[in-house]
């Protein structure tokens, strides 16, 4: 194998560590965001106890947004992960490659540009195996660094917080009540009165036509 297809190799590689890099992203923001938008359906419906007409809003505009969400930060990368679509090339693979190792910018976008070259003269070859030989050490995939995605659990935290805190205050019947009114949304509810009776007499037991506070 030559050089020239050794630094082709690292550079498919260093793709694939790329777009490996984007599902994780992806995969973070999705669990953020979409659980996010969970808690605001549910808090919106315990709020406000929408009709069967609201509620069916409420509960289409969840599924469409959740589907967004996951085309654009699972499906999307995935695609570009196993080549079902087109990706970045070679030469923008070179310049994010550049970004990280300033040294070697330059010369692999002219190596590129001189295997292009359709007119393949011995000088030409020796040239480029020459250049794809001083850039062979260089590891290409150290330029995507997967511990940079750190900083977006922060956002994943915050609804897992909020979902936490609400399971240890005992107060689940926010979710549970709002979540089987927006799934059953062709169902009929009445909202709970705004009052309640509490009786504080505990003897029930009088004697006929006696009063009972």
């Amino acid at each position: 194998m030559d050089n020239f297809e050794i630094l082709r190799k690292k550079l498919e590689a260093f793709i694939r560590k790329f777009y490996l890099n984007e599902l994780l992203k992806g995969f973070i923001l999705f669990v953020a965001i979409g659980l996010l938008y969970f808690l605001i359906t549910l808090f919106i419906e315990h709020l406000l106890w929408l009709n069967s007409s609201g509620r069916s809003i409420l509960f289409w505009s969840f599924v469409i947004v959740e589907i967004f969400l996951f085309g654009r930060f699972i499906i999307y990368p995935l695609l570009k992960l196993f080549r079902i679509s087109r990706g970045i090339g070679y030469t923008e693979a070179s310049r994010i490659i550049g970004r990280h190792f300033p040294e070697v910018s330059d010369k692999l976008l002219n190596l590129l540009q001189l295997s292009r070259n359709d007119k393949r003269t011995d000088l030409l070859i020796a040239s480029i195996d020459q250049k794809a030989a001083e850039l062979k050490p260089v590891p290409f995939t150290m330029a995507v660094d997967l511990k940079n995605n750190l900083p977006y659990l922060k956002y994943a935290a915050v609804p897992i917080l909020i979902i936490l805190l609400v399971v240890l205050s005992g107060r689940t019947e926010v979710f549970s009540g709002s979540y089987e009114r927006v799934v059953n949304y062709k169902t009929a509810y009445e909202p709970p009165a705004p009052f309640s009776f509490q009786l504080l007499n505990d003897r029930l037991k009088i004697r006929e036509n006696e009063p009972l506070t």
